[in-house]
């Protein structure tokens, strides 16, 4: 139902605050890793579980959140989650044991699945037709800037607190937008408790997107396929797939519905949410490595450098909205994003081992109205065309989508590091020789330099080349962060032609959502 006045932005503030919620927990807990590892006694390795557990189980609920929102009511389920996240965000940071703290960090997940998905049809449906265009940009503000600041805020709270109070901070919002949900967000009726329930389709959608997600997680960890269960799971995810697939287009009752794949601009939006998704997340996740490991800036630091390109996303986000609704095709928008993604990361590619922060700025700001320019209309695109009960299930597949899309990238970026820096190594390597004049001219400056400082001759040559070799690194690093930055640029420029398989809707229709 459309709302005016108070109402809808009382309901537009909660709606966005509780998918900022779940948004800034994807990526708040990276930093704090370290902390949690050190307080709970864990291995890095099992410590990492407390981000994959969250995304697993985010993941698993996504596609499903349109079905659950028609059988419990839109309202009822959109408030569940908010208070479930709530109380699992108290027991995520009261938690005494690594295993409590994975445990609950599932429970946040599948609460925090609920909320975005549920949150943008709770919106589109509260504004006017005419003004679709700037709903979309407001909750594509939250959906960019949330991943953005998780950093910075975890960052800070790291820096100035304990780790438990990256959980923490969630319950004052939590109750709020609980409270305001139940005040102003309207009753719309569950419809799907008369019919039957798709147990075989939950279990296969479980088991297939839980797989795949935690094959993205830890493959890189793990080795790939060298290990045992990420071969199991890879099968597991393949086979679990195909059957649920099967399942859905076979039942009367599906809980995903695939026959909106019929829309050519949702079908066409799915594919360039995943590239958003990766260059999204897989830049939110090379940049931070980037310049903690390799330039030694503070986690904080690292996160505050990221917080401007978010201030250009909010500045151009009511543009976008504005354009939209005065009839500019989202394709041209989107195309423009994706031209500004590429200038963004060629700009980065440009890095040197002596960029300072001063470097960052331009480049991220590039980024954030990029992302402006992207979202917004990639999601109009996507489900613009949607009508009824379409519409959650859209948006539910639609945000699953560039989060697999991040899942992907972050897994395929970290192994391109690791294969890319051997590489360089290896050709860096071929200069080490007494043939090289370069070479024997520094090795000669630095054993001098060591001599000079009472070392022997046998010992200053060893650190000498110790330092050639620290050098040697360094550079082969660098070079494969630049050639990350080069392969998420392309990949944007790659997916220009996606765009223009959406049909060109001059003037954006109601979108709206009846149960």
């Amino acid at each position: 139902m459309v709302e005016t006045g108070f109402r809808k932005w009382i309901i537009t503030i909660t709606v966005v605050t509780a998918s900022l919620l779940e948004l800034i927990d994807t990526t708040i807990v990276n930093v704090s890793i370290p902390q949690i590892q050190g307080n709970l006694g864990s291995t890095i390795t099992d410590t990492a579980w407390v981000v994959t557990g969250y995304s697993v189980a985010n993941v698993i609920i996504l596609p499903m959140s349109g079905w659950l929102s028609s059988f419990f009511g839109r309202k009822n389920y959109f408030m569940t989650s908010i208070i479930v996240f709530t109380i699992a965000s108290f027991l995520c940071g009261n938690s005494h044991s690594l295993t409590e703290l994975v445990c609950f960090r599932i429970l946040q997940g599948l609460a925090g699945g609920g909320l975005l998905s549920t949150a943008q049809a709770i919106l589109l449906e509260s504004w006017p037709p005419n003004q679709v265009g700037t709903a979309t940009a407001i909750f594509g503000f939250g959906a960019v800037f949330g991943p953005t600041v998780g950093p910075t805020l975890g960052g800070y709270i790291n820096d100035h607190a304990s780790w438990q109070w990256i959980f923490y901070v969630n319950i004052p919002i939590g109750c709020l937008a609980a409270a305001c949900t139940l005040l102003f967000v309207r009753t719309t009726p569950s419809t799907g408790k008369s019919k039957p329930i798709d147990w075989w389709g939950i279990v296969l959608l479980a088991v297939a997107v839980g797989s795949l997600q935690t094959i993205l997680e830890k493959g890189e960890d793990e080795d790939w396929f060298s290990t045992t269960y990420i071969t199991v799971l890879t099968v597991t995810a393949i086979l679990g797939i195909l059957f649920f697939i099967w399942r859905e287009l076979s039942t009367d009752h599906p809980i995903v519905n695939f026959k909106i794949m019929r829309h050519r601009s949702f079908s066409t939006g799915m594919l360039t949410s995943f590239i958003l998704g990766l260059g999204l997340y897989g830049s939110n996740y090379v940049f931070p490595l980037f310049t903690q490991n390799l330039l030694g800036f503070s986690a904080q630091q690292s996160g505050w450098i990221l917080f401007p390109g978010g201030i250009f996303t909010l500045l151009t986000m009511p543009f976008v909205g504005i354009m939209l609704n005065k009839g500019v095709p989202a394709q041209f928008m989107a195309v423009a994003g994706m031209i500004l993604f590429f200038v963004f990361s060629s700009m980065l590619g440009n890095s040197t081992l002596s960029s300072g922060t001063g470097d960052f700025f331009w480049p991220l700001a590039i980024r954030g109205v990029g992302l402006a320019l992207l979202f917004v209309p990639l999601t109009t695109l996507a489900i613009g065309g949607l009508r009824g009960q379409e519409i959650g299930q859209g948006a539910g597949l639609n945000n699953m989508m560039r989060q697999l899309g991040g899942s992907f990238g972050i897994a395929g970026l970290n192994t391109l590091i690791h294969i890319r820096q051997a590489v360089h190594r290896n050709n860096l390597l071929v200069n080490i020789n007494p043939y090289n004049s370069y070479f024997t001219e520094r090795l000669n400056t630095l054993t001098q330099g060591f001599m000079a400082k009472g070392k022997s001759m046998l010992d200053a040559t060893h650190m000498a080349y110790a330092a050639i070799d620290g050098v040697v690194q360094k550079q082969s690093i660098l070079l494969s962060y630049i050639d990350t930055y080069w392969v998420v640029g392309i990949a944007m420029l790659c997916a220009i032609p996606l765009v223009f398989l959406a049909p060109f809707v001059k003037g954006q229709k109601a979108i709206s959502d009846s149960h």
